[in-house]
């Protein structure tokens, strides 16, 4: 399905910037189309790689000052975040050690704000704990419903402007009908999606291993970018 293209905003007189996280066990590529169309909409982009699967979050997060500090860091214009899954908790915790003086906005993409019981069962059982820690590592036994303290601080207040968009279809039909209570993407609940400061949510009928690449998905991302607040006129 292609994807709508949008016109550069008239409004923007300095261009602002744009830095996409991809989620755990994926690469900067998975979020390309979404880089595509932020690109056409006329936003600097800085789609990058991150060693998700070795290190745990506050690992990463200096990893990513290191090398995305000077794009996030820079005077000008507003930076915004796209974030997809793990990818926006990382971005949390950045903002947490690192704010940007220009921090704009941020959109999430099925974001495991509050955890996921997927992780909780994986983690817990020792049949699957193997398999997991090697395909996801430290940051993905982070993912649990039950955070540590160091966790939660390392995640720290949502007090910037901050859009959730979940989705409600899985690919993952066991663990969406078995695992994860209530409407879901086949790998976090929409209820864990949330977060407490954030200005906007919204539920479209997405999966999460697809989502960032939807239409609907990154025409409702480059809205909140450019309005703070999802369309929610248009039927989801």
């Amino acid at each position: 399905m292609p994807v709508p293209p949008v016109a550069p905003d008239p409004e923007t007189r300095v261009p602002e910037r744009v830095l996409l996280l991809h989620g755990i066990a994926r690469r900067a590529a998975s979020m390309s189309v979404m880089e595509h169309a932020l690109s056409a909409a006329g936003y600097e982009t800085l789609n990058i790689d991150y060693d998700a699967r070795h290190k745990p979050l506050e690992a990463l997060e200096e990893d990513l000052h290191e090398e995305a500090g000077a794009f996030l860091q820079r005077p000008g214009g507003r930076v915004h975040v796209v974030a997809h899954s793990m990818g926006g908790l990382l971005a949390r915790a950045y903002i947490t050690r690192h704010r940007p003086p220009a921090l704009g906005r941020m959109v999430m993409l099925g974001p495991p704000n509050a955890g996921s019981e997927l992780a909780d069962l994986l983690c817990g059982q020792s049949l699957y704990r193997p398999l997991y820690h090697r395909v996801f590592g430290p940051a993905g036994a982070q993912l649990v419903t039950t955070p540590d303290a160091a966790l939660v601080a390392l995640l720290g207040p949502v007090d910037y402007e901050l859009g959730v968009i979940a989705g409600d279809r899985a690919l993952n039909l066991l663990a969406s009908w078995f695992v994860l209570p209530g409407p879901n993407d086949g790998s976090v609940c929409v209820a864990r999606t949330r977060v407490e400061g954030m200005a906007d949510h919204i539920v479209l009928h997405v999966t999460h291993t697809l989502m960032m690449r939807h239409p609907e998905v990154i025409r409702q991302s480059l809205h909140f970018l450019r309005h703070g607040r999802f369309d929610h006129a248009v039927p989801t």
